[in-house]
């Protein structure tokens, strides 16, 4: 595991309690000395924790923020190229351009748990927060089915369940369901804010609720939501269509019933929406990429391999 933050500190959490030989590796010796102060194998070796990595061809976990990925890439590409590779970032063409860049692409297979909290941090990692989560194991054209069986199996044994998705398509999504609510959420934040101390002491679930991840680490927010800026500008421009749409219509004829009406049937289309198992689709079969693909976009999820 490189770096221990929330992800990455649950994931070696999660691993070990799983029974796999896991290490992990983080730039602050904070987070590394509380790791290994609950019994952790940790470092701030970089090169070591990839020597090792090398010594016993593991599965290599890149798990720092977008920022730092090139750098990561770096090293793994210097000192433990051949040994199969992944990641839990939350966006995935930008990853899996730089994994290009550095030539690690034939052993490359991205991920992104779809889990977490508004902590981040060492001491916000725990090893059950990946069990019954949407785990997205990258499908792309290139794919090595032995490294997809081996991100798949990690993630399933973490206790997730495994979508397929190409990284394009992840990130569309991922904009969204992920990014553009982290975007309202600071929105909304600054709305309650403004309205003083009275808005702020009425402040309720709704409030609550919508505006828990603007409770995230700034820095993290603007990692995940600049790296995925093309698809993140499409669905914020839509919503804003939808908004100002709302406005005028309040405006004009004093009236919500439009944006009401139709986000409460898109609430429930949401609350209705259920998980197909993806069974019979074996990686490295004639097809098995597109098929794999074609499962998660139907709503398939994997729960063996």
């Amino acid at each position: 595991m490189l770096g221990l933050g929330l992800i990455g500190g649950s994931l070696l959490r999660a691993a070990t309690a799983a029974g796999r030989t896991a290490w992990g590796y983080n730039r602050s010796s904070e987070a590394v000395d509380a790791a290994r102060a609950e019994g952790f194998d940790a470092g701030t070796d970089l090169a070591a924790a990839l020597a090792r990595a090398a010594a016993t061809d593991a599965l290599i976990v890149v798990a720092v923020p977008m920022p730092a990925v090139e750098a990561i890439l770096g090293a793994v590409a210097e000192h433990a190229a051949g040994c199969p590779l992944t990641d839990v970032v939350s966006v995935k063409a930008p990853v899996l351009a730089a994994v290009r860049r550095h030539e690690l692409g034939a052993r490359y297979v991205g991920g992104h748990p779809m889990a977490g909290t508004a902590e981040s941090g060492w001491s916000a990692s725990f090893a059950e927060l990946f069990e019954n989560a949407v785990w997205v194991v990258g499908a792309e054209d290139d794919s090595d089915p032995q490294v997809w069986a081996a991100v798949a199996g990690l993630a399933l044994e973490c206790g997730a369940v495994v979508v397929p998705a190409e990284a394009g398509e992840h990130d569309d999504a991922a904009a969204r369901i992920s990014h553009l609510p982290h975007l309202l959420a600071e929105a909304l934040a600054i709305a309650g804010a403004t309205g003083g101390d009275l808005a702020l002491s009425l402040a309720a679930g709704s409030f609550r609720d919508g505006t828990r991840v603007a409770g995230t680490a700034p820095e993290l927010v603007r990692a995940m939501c600049e790296a995925n800026a093309d698809a993140l500008l499409a669905a914020l421009d839509e919503t804003l269509e939808v908004l100002n749409a709302a406005r005028l219509q309040l405006a004009e004829q004093r009236s919500t019933v439009d944006l009401v009406s139709v986000g409460y049937t898109a609430r429930r289309r949401y609350e209705g929406t259920g998980r197909t198992e993806i069974t019979g689709i074996a990686p490295g079969a004639p097809g098995w990429v597109q098929q794999l693909r074609e499962a998660g976009r139907a709503g398939g999820v994997l729960r063996s391999l």
